[in-house]
């Protein structure tokens, strides 16, 4: 394939444009020293044929962000429509790209970062970036014109000796052989192989917790689960996001290392979440320290509504690095904990700067935490895509599930990014090709409870299926302690699955189907199939 390219930077009036054979599973490094200026652009372009059945995978910008396979009159919806001071108000922007990328709207157009491939049957055509630090790298494809087009988002980066234009691969064949040959391309492994299962409590208690709700339902858990297995304190231990340096005195008055014993004491691993890279506008950090954060424009940049609203710490200032070095110091050490999920990680990076782009200080952003935590394990969420691969242990690989099948109507209508259970199966099912391969990966969790729920108990068994047969982080946020024994029967038979079923392919193309092997038998089942026709 002829890939044509134009690098255009402040010191040249018109472009520089060459072009180059892309040849299959070939490594293709666009390399070049580039005159004195600032980056304007880097272009790419080639064709691209599809056939009438072919689908179409955009990889979404980070974790949460809902990734489908495109047929060729499909739309890819942004935030058209939304009036812009809702935007504004609810900072509903800043979730995702939307305020670096324009979304044309119109149909057989789509964009995704990092990779896509073209799907007919099991036969795929991945094309994919082998390395982002100098810059994201930002795919559409037009199917009217069947253009590929690429773009390394390091606009405003200073051009420099050996500039790493583009870093690319393609490959085909089936999905275990088109991400096998990816993943050695860029020659990464993933840092564990090993599943986790347990509870977070997030999905059913949210931040309404304190020391007697963590006890309670972590006395449940100790009636079903494993001994190894994961019991995670999720959000609303601090007092602020941001203010994460003690507990809440009301809420946990006895400490966190005196809860992580406790948890110890059952066996299980302890987990902690922490947003690393926020704070929100109620806590002390963000009163106190105002110029800890990151200004665009003279003002701290908003990164979106949640809790108070919540602000980029600056991870250049070297106070900023010495307080989270502290945090996770104090979390790893003192208190002992032996995973820590964290979370809104986008928020470390929206935006380059002459000396790197937006893409490379995210995975600076990263690589600090890999350092900071050592041998405690990292659940990422929230993130850039690629920017994980190989940094974290495990990772989110789709929004949050809803108590729902797809949220309140309303909310349909806002960010890629917002909670959903059909939007994070969507994610699930696409993005498999990663798990085992950049990290062990994340579905979120499942439900087998019946309070405070709206899911049917159809849709419920299938997401555990689906959770099981992933093979990657299987845990709950159910309260144990009220499971029926028909509950107990269904999680020991789901976690048997997780841990045993074999040669599992999932199947798109007529509904969602899987098939799978158990105990030498094969099986082959539809999800949800009032949802997916």
């Amino acid at each position: 394939m002829k890939l044509k390219y134009r690098i255009h930077t402040g010191s040249l009036n018109m472009p520089f444009a060459s072009e180059c054979e892309w040849e299959k599973d070939i490594p293709l490094h666009i390399v070049h020293d580039l005159p004195e200026g600032r980056i304007r652009s880097v272009t790419a372009s080639l064709q691209v044929r599809t056939t009438g059945n072919e689908k179409l995978f955009m990889n979404g910008f980070q974790t949460w962000t809902v990734s489908r396979e495109r047929a060729r009159n499909n739309r890819q919806r942004g935030l058209n429509g939304l009036p812009r001071a809702v935007i504004d108000r609810f900072s509903l922007d800043r979730y995702g790209d939307y305020h670096f990328v324009e979304y044309p709207y119109t149909r057989g157009f789509s964009h995704g970062f990092s990779y896509c491939y073209f799907r007919r049957g099991h036969h795929y055509r991945l094309f994919a970036s082998l390395d982002e630090e100098p810059g994201y790298t930002i795919f559409r494809y037009d199917f009217a014109k069947a253009q590929l087009t690429l773009e390394r988002d390091a606009a405003g980066v200073r051009a420099a000796e050996g500039f790493h234009a583009f870093d690319l691969f393609y490959t085909e064949g089936s999905a275990e052989q088109v991400f096998d040959a990816w993943f050695r391309a860029m020659g990464i492994t993933p840092l564990t192989d090993r599943q986790l299962f347990g509870y977070s409590s997030w999905y059913n208690r949210y931040q309404n917790i304190d020391e007697a709700a963590i006890r309670s339902d972590l006395e449940g858990c100790a009636k079903i689960f494993k001994k190894g297995d994961l019991f995670q304190i999720d959000d609303g231990w601090e007092p602020y996001v941001g203010d994460w340096l003690e507990p809440d005195a009301v809420k946990f008055p006895g400490g966190m290392k005196a809860m992580v014993d406790e948890i110890h004491a059952k066996g299980f691993k302890a987990g902690l979440w922490l947003a690393p890279f926020v704070a929100e506008e109620r806590s002390a950090l963000y009163r106190d320290h105002q110029d800890w954060f990151l200004k665009v424009n003279g003002e701290n940049w908003k990164d979106g509504c949640n809790w108070s609203g919540y602000y980029s710490l600056d991870i250049d200032h070297p106070e900023v690095l010495a307080y989270l070095e502290d945090v996770f110091t104090r979390v790893k050490d003192e208190w002992g904990f032996d995973l820590v999920k964290l979370d809104f990680l986008y928020a470390a990076a929206p935006f380059g700067n002459e000396r790197e782009s937006r893409s490379g200080r995210m995975i600076r952003a990263m690589k600090m935490i890999r350092k900071w935590c050592g041998d405690m394990k990292i659940l990422g969420c929230g993130v850039p895509f690629m920017s994980a691969f190989g940094l974290v242990e495990y990772c989110r690989i789709s929004c949050d599930v809803s108590l729902d099948w797809n949220d309140r109507p309303h909310m349909s209508v806002v960010h890629r990014e917002r909670p959903s259970t059909r939007n994070a199966v969507t994610n699930i099912i696409n993005r498999a090709g990663v798990n085992g391969r950049a990290f062990i990966s994340d579905p979120d969790v499942f439900f087998l409870r019946s309070e405070n729920i709206s899911l049917t108990p159809e849709e419920k068994d299938d997401l555990a299926l689906l959770d099981a047969l992933y093979k990657g982080v299987f845990l709950t946020s159910d309260d144990p302690n009220n499971y029926t024994d028909e509950m107990k029967r269904k999680y020991a038979e789901f976690r048997y699955i997780a841990e045993n079923a074999r040669e599992v392919v999932f199947d798109r193309d007529n509904g969602l189907h899987v098939t799978y092997m158990l105990d030498g038998k094969h099986y082959r089942k539809r999800l949800f199939a009032r949802r997916f026709r």
